[in-house]
């Protein structure tokens, strides 16, 4: 059974980082596209960033330049370094595997991680 398993969240500054991590079981990284996603209060989860099994990525508008997407395929996992946060990057962090723009159809999601970024 697939199951994602996200950790890194916490509480943050605004301009700070912080690194997302997920660790994938059930499939291998290597072979999948990979990507993270985010849902804020009261909003539909977004795609937010996603990484190709030959290593293209791509980002939202709303995160290219400050966020970076990568994957270690020893550890079987996905990261997420955010950087230069903001205050509307305020969300449960999510990543999953697949078409990343089909969320809807996605069965598997982990519990997430909760990113607040606050002063």
């Amino acid at each position: 059974q697939v199951q994602f398993a996200e950790s890194g969240g916490g509480l943050v500054q605004p301009g700070g980082s912080l690194r997302l991590s997920c660790a994938a079981s059930g499939l291998d990284v290597r072979t999948e596209v990979m990507g993270w996603y985010r849902q804020a209060p009261g909003k539909q989860r977004e795609l937010v960033a996603y990484i190709m099994p030959l290593g293209a990525t791509s980002y939202s508008d709303s995160v290219k330049g400050r966020f970076t997407i990568s994957r270690d395929n020893a550890e079987n996992t996905v990261s997420l370094q955010m950087n230069s946060l903001k205050h509307e990057d305020t969300a449960v962090y999510y990543c999953n595997s697949g078409s990343p723009y089909n969320i809807a159809a996605k069965a598997y999601w982990g519990q997430g991680t909760q990113v607040t970024v606050s002063s």
